[in-house]
């Protein structure tokens, strides 16, 4: 082969890389930021948003593993067969790339929430509630703590534009599970908005109550200690939103907080005596037959 062509060839099989290669990270390319119908986990921190990830990802593998088993991975490769039908062979292609996106996701994947110091993490056949619920609960019961930059776990099993209207049609639907006759509870409304200017916090609580008091009038507010609490978190143009128990009793979903004891268990634990203070306490005397005796002897006299 001459000098001449060498180069020639070299620059082909650039292209020829360059066109296969770009089709398929464009057959691979999964969603990085947080966006509308996503579920998942909106974890915030103090700085250091990596080691967060990573301790969100170790703790929730941890704890959906004890829910759901452990994950598993599909093969993207599919068996090869001879397709004498080219139409047939088109469909197969359209599938494969239609579905392949979904198999190379991972039960717990990491996006840019679109805010400092939060991180969002999209869930894959989870229920996000029942998940960071089973994980709150645990680390309230056993006062284990398990996070050191976690601050707070707030699970959406629903996201929708950040729009009054598009916030109202979608809720209609979404409270329907807890609030719908003949389903009925207290609740409160929690707001928190970030990166976003636009929406207002009185007029979105005051739509949202007003949609759960439409399901049931039964429906009341507590907003000392709710059965229900409605978690409203706005990134952007994001609404993220949710319906947990428990709130008020796992310290807000802050995973440093839950562990903490309450004032009720620290004045319960300073009123049940210490090993020490059981041996050093006095006992009365048991009486003797002789001291029984005596004391015969003196009322016959």
């Amino acid at each position: 082969m001459s000098s001449d062509q060498e180069p020639l060839q070299r620059a082909g099989k650039k292209r020829e890389k360059a066109q296969y290669g770009g089709f398929a990270s464009k057959r691979q390319k999964v969603c990085k930021q947080l966006e509308v119908g996503m579920q998942g986990i909106l974890i915030t921190c103090n700085m250091n948003e990596r080691k967060c990830v990573g301790e969100a990802y170790s703790l929730l593998n941890e704890y959906a593993d004890q829910l759901y088993g452990p994950e598993k991975f599909t093969d993207d490769h599919s068996s090869e067969s001879d397709e004498d039908d080219v139409e047939a062979a088109l469909k197969k292609e359209v599938d494969e790339i239609r579905t392949s996106t979904e198999k190379n996701l991972r039960r717990f994947q990491s996006v840019e929430s679109g805010a400092n110091n939060v991180v969002f993490i999209r869930t894959l056949s989870v229920e996000p509630e029942k998940l960071v619920h089973h994980i709150l609960k645990d680390m309230y019961t056993t006062k284990k703590k398990k996070a050191r930059v976690i601050l707070r776990m707030l699970p959406f099993s629903g996201t929708c534009k950040a729009f009054v209207e598009d916030m109202k049609k979608y809720a209609e639907t979404f409270f329907v599970p807890w609030f719908k006759t003949p389903n009925k509870g207290t609740f409160q409304i929690v707001y928190k908005a970030r990166n976003n200017s636009h929406m207002n916090r009185e007029e979105v609580i005051k739509e949202l109550a007003g949609i759960v008091g439409s399901l049931n009038p039964e429906n009341k507010v507590d907003l000392n200690n709710p059965e229900y609490t409605i978690v409203v978190e706005i990134i952007k143009t994001v609404c993220c939103l949710s319906v947990v128990e428990d709130y008020v009793l796992f310290r807000k979903y802050n995973l440093q907080e839950v562990v903490k004891c309450s004032k009720e268990e620290l004045q319960q634990k300073s009123a049940i005596p210490t090993k020490e203070e059981e041996i050093t306490e006095v006992k009365p005397k048991e009486e003797t037959k002789a001291d029984q005796h005596h004391k015969l002897s003196v009322d016959d006299a």
